[in-house]
């Protein structure tokens, strides 16, 4: 899932000496290293290589067998493989393996996360009396329609004012919501699920098994066009666009898989399988808008909150819920939202007493926060990569074939400085990345995809700083090979200049990342500039394609590889770097 305010934690690039000192040298060691053999670009892409933009059917062909392979063994081996293609062609350039940091109030409690890094709030405690929890997630949320969110602050929403099937406890394990039970055939194919009995909307009207048949066929409708709609892929029907879910009567709803599924509870608690009141979604929305129902404060759900007040771009209020099912143990009557993405204005909130959580911590704060090992700062583990994409349609690459655009986007990988960006950015013990699957993730078949940093990757993410010259040597190989000269100085030619801009959202880390790739990339006088945009302009020209090279993250949905993975097929709504399209 999309991260919105991906907390980065240390000083600005400006005010680290040493750090700057460290590039400075490399970038002039780096120039030294000259090449002069140019090679054939196809002879330096890997053998899974296959044109991301021409060939891609074949990777989503495999991502549908995966879906259907009944073997795990076999399953898990073309998850490798997958991912073997999705490396190759490095639009996709993995930076870290993500952790979470908050900080939270002494006296607040209750509040947990799942390694998916959706916060709940429905059982927080209040010590100090008060009854309204104040909170900064983000900025003005994309979405609150549960099918159409794909950030981690609108999961988050979405899981503290609606509920699914299941739902995560404080270990961050599955237990139902909704759902009381269910029964399971014996070829793991049909799923008859059992709903709680007098289950609610916030309107006091009932909530029944048409709910959740409605809602999930609705996400797969192409009038939707939920990002998402591709996780249903596993159901019988959703080739064809006759999901097979029904309700056999007000309390059961039955479905049926195309293959058994070890992570079908994940889903049911994922918010894309959230239901929506079907009376209220068709009265408030048109095709044109099918978000349009929850685009104000409102608006019908069923979970522990709900949405009664909405000043857009400011602050949002979510009050209890009386009519869930679990309402007599939410002791917190308000959820108060301050919507904003100045983590420099949210950490001055929060030490002034005005927050109680706040989801986003300032770079320049995080040291000494370290330092005093303050006990409101917390580091939390999660299952996600951050990395860079490029958009394999750009302009950048005109001219050149399949195997040149892979190159030039391997030099950029190759010239970049990870370890600098988690030591002296990050600085919470994220690890370098050189794959996208992030690490300790399962595989499937009870044990786990990736378990090693250094031998299971696609490249050595600390190369540039344990072999500095011939790093930058290989990365001007790379760029030769794609038609590009250099001069006397090691930089590029005049003659065929490199020219891109970065898409960011704002926040302190993000530009700080920025900034040290766009040193980095001058080593060999590669040109970026930076473009800062609002969360909501940025996550459109992302998903549009108006992009050369963007900041990404992505937190994974469930702990399964296959999640990482099938959001790269073509019609995903997920698939910012345009694969196959």
């Amino acid at each position: 899932m999309k991260k919105t305010s991906i907390v980065l934690t240390a000083a600005l690039l400006c005010i680290s000496l040493i750090g700057c000192a460290k590039k400075e040298a490399k970038s002039s060691n780096g120039a030294a290293a000259a090449v002069t053999k140019v090679a054939d670009a196809s002879t330096l892409v890997s053998k899974s290589f296959i044109d991301p933009v021409k060939d891609w059917s074949k990777y989503d062909n495999l991502i549908k067998e995966i879906k259907a392979e009944t073997n795990y063994a076999e399953r898990t081996k073309k998850m490798h493989e997958a991912e073997d293609i999705l490396m190759s062609n490095y639009c996709v350039i993995p930076l870290y393996y993500y952790n979470d940091v908050y900080m939270q109030k002494a006296y607040v409690s209750g509040i947990y996360a799942n390694a998916f890094a959706t916060k709940f709030f429905m059982y927080s405690k209040m010590s100090n009396g008060a009854k309204t929890l104040r909170i900064n997630l983000a900025s003005e949320p994309d979405y609150l329609d549960p099918a159409l969110n794909s950030s981690v602050d609108g999961a988050c929403l979405a899981a503290n004012s609606f509920s699914g099937l299941y739902t995560y406890n404080d270990k961050g394990q599955t237990v139902p919501a909704c759902a009381e039970s269910y029964k399971v055939s014996s070829d793991g194919l049909t799923y008859t699920v059992t709903l709680k009995k007098n289950l609610k909307w916030s309107d006091g009207s009932a909530l029944t098994a048409a709910d959740f048949e409605y809602s999930w066929k609705r996400a797969v409708s192409p009038d939707t066009a939920a990002d998402y709609e591709y996780m249903f892929s596993g159901f019988d029907g959703y080739e064809s666009g006759a999901l097979n879910v029904k309700a056999l009567n007000d309390t059961t709803l039955e479905f049926k898989l195309i293959a058994p599924c070890a992570y079908i509870e994940d889903l049911m608690a994922f918010p894309t399988f959230y239901p929506v009141c079907k009376k209220y979604v068709e009265a408030h929305s048109t095709k044109d808008a099918p978000g349009a129902w929850c685009t104000e404060a409102g608006f019908v759900s069923n979970g522990p909150f709900v949405c009664s007040e909405w000043k857009h771009d400011v602050s949002m209020t979510y009050t209890k819920n009386p009519y869930w099912f679990d309402a007599d143990k939410v002791s917190v009557e308000k959820l108060e939202f301050m919507l904003s993405a100045d983590d420099t204005a949210i950490f001055a909130a929060y030490n002034a007493g005005n927050l109680d959580f706040a989801d986003t911590v300032p770079t320049d704060e995080i040291e000494k926060l370290l330092e005093t090992k303050n006990s409101e700062f917390y580091i939390v583990d999660e299952l996600g990569t951050y990395y860079v994409a490029f958009n394999a349609k750009s302009k950048l690459f005109d001219g050149k074939t399949p195997e040149q655009a892979a190159c030039m986007r391997q030099a950029f990988s190759l010239l970049i400085d990870r370890d600098y960006i988690c030591e002296n950015i990050g600085q919470t013990g994220q690890v370098a990345a050189n794959a996208f699957i992030p690490l300790g993730m399962a595989d499937g078949n009870g044990g786990t995809f990736k378990s090693d940093a250094v031998k299971q990757g696609y490249y050595d993410p600390s190369a540039i700083n344990t072999n500095q010259a011939a790093t930058v040597a290989k990365a001007k190989e790379l760029l030769m090979a794609a038609g590009y000269k250099f001069d006397a100085e090691g930089k590029l030619s005049s003659e065929t200049p490199i020219t891109i801009e970065y898409l960011t959202n704002q926040s302190t880390g993000h530009i700080a990342v920025a900034e040290s790739m766009q040193q980095d990339f001058s080593a060999v006088g590669i040109k970026m500039t930076i473009q800062v945009q609002d969360w909501n302009v940025f996550l459109e020209e992302r998903k549009s394609g108006n992009f050369d090279i963007a900041r990404e993250g992505w937190i994974a949905d469930f702990n399964d590889p296959i999640n990482m993975l099938e959001m790269w097929i073509t019609n995903s709504g997920n698939n910012d770097c345009q694969f196959g399209r």
